[in-house]
C-alpha cells in the first residue's frame, strides 16, 4: 500500500550552473509542492501503514529551513533544481520516516521531478522530471 502527504513552501533560488542568459539563472521564486510518499504492509491493528501525522512531524523541520528562505544559502542548495532539491529532501527525512518511497518536488504546477533515492545496488535511482 502505498499513501502520500503533501506539503507547500515559498521559497527564492537562482541556478548558477545554468548557460548565460537562461532565465533560470536570474533570482526567482517559486510556490513549490512537495509530495512525501510511503509505501508499506498495512497494520492490521490500526489499518494504516502509517500515521499521517507521524509524515509531518518527520518533514516538518526541513519544511521550516526551505519556508520563506533563499535556497541557495541551505548547505547542500548551492544548486537548487528541483533534482537536487528532492535528493536533498529525501536524504534528510528517509532516516525519520523509513518507509518513504518516492518525494515528488513540483515547482510549478506544470513541471517537477520524482526521487526514488538508492536501488538495491547503492546506486542512486534515475528520478523523472516533468516537462518545462
Amino acid at each position: 500500500m502505498e499513501l502520500y502527504k503533501e506539503f507547500r513552501f515559498e521559497a527564492a533560488h537562482r541556478l548558477p550552473r545554468v548557460p548565460e542568459g537562461h532565465k533560470c539563472g536570474r533570482l526567482h521564486g517559486h510556490s513549490f509542492q512537495v509530495v512525501l510518499h510511503v509505501a508499506g504492509p498495512v497494520d492490521e491493528e490500526v489499518g494504516w501503514v502509517v500515521d499521517f501525522a507521524e509524515i509531518k512531524r518527520a518533514f516538518g523541520p526541513i519544511l521550516d529551513r526551505l519556508d520563506h528562505h533563499y535556497l541557495n544559502e541551505i548547505e547542500g542548495l548551492e544548486n537548487p533544481t528541483s533534482e537536487n532539491l528532492a535528493r536533498w529532501i529525501w536524504d534528510r527525512v528517509k532516516s525519520e520516516l523509513p518507509l518513504l518511497s518516492k518525494v515528488v518536488v513540483s515547482e510549478t504546477c506544470t513541471s517537477g521531478c520524482i526521487y526514488r533515492g538508492e536501488n538495491a545496488d547503492g546506486e542512486k535511482a534515475f528520478g523523472e522530471r516533468g516537462s518545462q
